[in-house]
This record gives C-alpha cells, structure tokens and sequence, in this order.
C-alpha cells in the first residue's frame, strides 16, 4: 500500500495542465468495441483505471499500439468473445467499475455481453438497474448468476423502441446509446444524462456514422445502422481536476493558472466555486486563481440565510466535486450546507477532516454542515487513509494547507484518477513524497 508524506503550509505559484477526463475515457475506450476498424484517441489520462480498461479490451483481442503520451490506436477486428466467460475475466472485470460499459458494445456488435459485478469506490450504492432494463426494452434477454455475481445479456438483434430512464444515469445512457446506435430502427431515450462526456460520446458515434440527434439535451433520438467505421478522437480535459485546482490554490493562498480547461465544457463549477468567495479569472482558455492573501468569504442568500451547495444531474453541479468543495469550505468565512443527494457514503470521510481541527457537523449521510475558520487557525497534520478517489484527493488539499507533516496511506486510490500527481505538485512548489 503505497503512502504520501505531505509537508503542508507552502504556498504553490506556476501554471498546470488538466489531464484528459477519467471519465469520459471509460465511455470511449469501451465505444472501439463497436466497430471493427481502427479508432485513435488522444489526451488519454495514464491512471489506474484507464489502464485497466485498455488491459481489459486488450485480453479481449484489441489490437491496442501507442502512438505517443495519451495517443493509442484501437482495432477490434477480431475480438475474441470467449475471454467473457474465462474465469480470469470474472477477476478482471470485478476490478473495475467502467468495465461495465463493456456490455452495451459488445450486446450491440456480436449479441451478447457479460460483466462480472464491477467494483470501484466504496461511495454507496451504486446500482446497474438502469444499464439492464435500457437492454431489455431493447429487446435482450437478462441472466444473472447470483452465486458468481456475474451479468449477461443477449440478442439476436436488438430493435429500437422507446424508453424513459428511471434516472438520467451517465454511464447507464451512455451503455444504452451504444447499444442503440447498431440496434434495427429508432430508439428514443428520455431523461438520458447530458453530462460533457456524454455529448463527446455522441458525437465520436456520429463521426463513425452513428445517427444520434438531441445531443445535450436529455431527449436523445438514435436512428439504428448496419455499421460503424473508424474515427479520431481527442478527449476533453478532466472537469474534476479542474475543480481540484482550484480548491487546491485558494486553501494554500496559491496563485496559479490552470492551462486549457475548455471553459465551455466547465457548467456550474465557477458557479460553485464563485459562492465560496473564490475568485477566478477567465484568461482566454485559462483559468487564473490569484492568491487569496485576505482568505474567501462564503456568500448568503439573499435572505441571509445559509448556502447549500448540492449536487445534480448536468447542468448542474457533479457529485464528484462535492468533497473537494467541502474541503475548501473549512477555510472559508461563513458557514455552508453541503448535500451530497447522489451516493450516501461519500461524505463519511470528514471524520478525517474533523481530526485536522475543521468545523464539521455531520447531519446525516447525505448532508454536512461547514463553518469555516477563516484561516484563524489552520488544520493541524495527521495520518489518514484515502477511502476513495475523490475523499483522496480532497484530503491531500487539506494536507497541503494544513501545519505540520501528515501522511495519506492507500494512495492507489488517488492514482485511479490522477494522473502522476506527486510529479505534477512537485512541479509547482508541493512538499510531497511517495514512499
């Protein structure tokens, strides 16, 4: 289990540029499946999970070669379909939470998909409802083994229908969409997500010849075809690391630039990150944070009353942002209700926080309630564990910001969604080691 060491109190200067986004790489890696010519994508994150998937398409026959830092081609021309029911995919596929997007290509493309049940962070329940229903309604028969926990759909050719998703699920539309778009007629998807990512998918699949009108909009129309042929595809950049950077400058009184964060793509964060008295200036692409010597002070209603800040389906704000928003409310002036609607273990971690000295009143397991010390007095260094991606680095903010040394143990969690990001802190003034 590998272990950072944090030297925390220094102020970080200089400019960072966002990985390629971790999820929408989960969603496209899985879309080569449908099509047996060469597909290349660039800005592709080098973090656990996306390697594992590229592992994953690789043992099912995938002709996968690097073209340089983030750039791979893709060619299933001869996927070997067997791997589904090998017991070593039963371990593989366990391994990760994307895998399940594995389904909707391979249901699509040669009649039946297998998933063991996928892992991923301990954040709550996290059900498949969604993926499987949208499969049924396109005509698949649903198996499932419950000794081995392991999925299975299959057709002899799917046939489009219409259907309104009991939640606007973002890996649940997109496994349904590729599912759809080689489906015999017209599919019609309400309440599908239209998350960033999402959009990037369909418009990949259209480039492939993919009919896939309603894009960002949750009424998706998908016009069924014979076939896909290959694309070219660059990834947008990680929305959630964006938001890290952020939170990371304004807790360590850092003035930083954050390179090329496709400001158009970003939603609700500078919304967000405005309310907690952050300032942000938009320099063309770039997201310059001054350093806030005076500290941020969280703003009110117009009643006076106090700020929830909660998440929702896009455009609002990504649940994935609440805990490092969280974070950065321990230092603010002023008070927040953070509500955290999606996943009801995600902000167990702040118990961690409270033991750094942060004012934190856990309400229940949706909602915290923060008051921040105005930087009168900082968080103190301990050691601490990383539960999951987004806690990991949340707490590796606090580190960096509190006095003292401290110690984060399972940084694997971190690596899953960060892509070399001792090196990557380092870079701009970060005392931090991996041991």
């Amino acid at each position: 289990m590998g272990t950072f060491t944090i030297e925390g109190g220094h102020s970080l200067h200089g400019s960072i540029t966002p990985q390629g986004a971790k999820n929408e790489a989960l969603q496209i890696l899985c879309a080569v499946l449908l099509t047996p010519e060469k597909v290349t994508i660039n800005n592709i994150p080098d973090i656990v999970d996306v390697n594992k998937l590229i592992a994953l398409l690789e043992d099912l026959g995938v002709k996968i070669q690097k073209k340089g830092k983030g750039s791979y081609t893709f060619m299933a021309n001869d996927v070997n379909l067997d791997y589904l029911l090998s017991d070593q995919f039963k371990v593989d596929g366990r391994g990760l939470r994307g895998s399940i997007m594995l389904v909707g290509p391979l249901l699509a493309r040669f009649g039946k998909g297998y998933i063991p049940k996928p892992g991923g962070d301990k954040i709550g329940r996290r059900r498949l409802d969604t993926h499987f229903e949208g499969f049924i309604k396109l005509g698949a028969k649903f198996r499932y083994n419950r000794e081995e926990h392991f999925y299975g759909v299959e057709a002899e050719k799917l046939k489009g229908t219409y259907m309104l998703l009991d939640e606007a699920s973002v890996t649940g539309t997109a496994n349904i969409v590729m599912a759809a778009v080689l489906a015999e007629g017209t599919t019609t998807i309400y309440n599908a997500a239209c998350e960033p990512y999402l959009q990037q998918l369909c418009k990949m699949l259209n480039r492939m010849g993919a009919k896939i009108s309603g894009i960002g909009s949750n009424l998706l129309t998908i016009e069924g075809v014979d076939s896909l042929k290959g694309t070219t595809h660059t990834m947008l950049p990680d929305m959630i690391e964006i938001g890290s950077w952020i939170g990371l400058a304004a807790m360590t009184k850092s003035e930083l630039t954050i390179k090329d964060v496709s400001w158009e793509n970003l939603g609700q964060i500078p919304t967000a990150f405005h309310k907690l008295g952050i300032t942000l200036e938009r320099r063309e692409d770039d997201i310059h944070i001054p350093a806030h010597t005076e500290g941020y002070k969280i703003h009110n209603y117009i009643d006076g009353s106090i700020l929830t800040i909660a998440d929702a389906p896009w455009p609002g704000l990504t649940p994935d942002l609440l805990s490092i928003i969280l974070v950065v409310a321990t230092q603010a002036k002023g008070e927040v209700l953070i509500h955290q609607k999606m996943f009801e273990s995600r902000l167990f971690f702040v118990d961690k926080l409270i033991d750094m000295g942060a004012k934190i009143i856990l309400c229940d397991p949706h909602r915290a309630t923060v008051i921040g010390h105005d930087f009168k007095s900082t968080l103190k260094s301990t050691v601490m564990t990383s539960p999951d991606i987004r806690a990991g680095i949340s707490l590796l903010i606090a580190a960096l910001s509190a006095k003292g040394t401290s110690t984060i143990h399972n940084i694997e969690q971190i690596d899953r969604g960060y892509e070399s990001i001792d090196t990557r802190l380092r870079a701009i003034g970060a005392h931090i080691t991996r041991v």
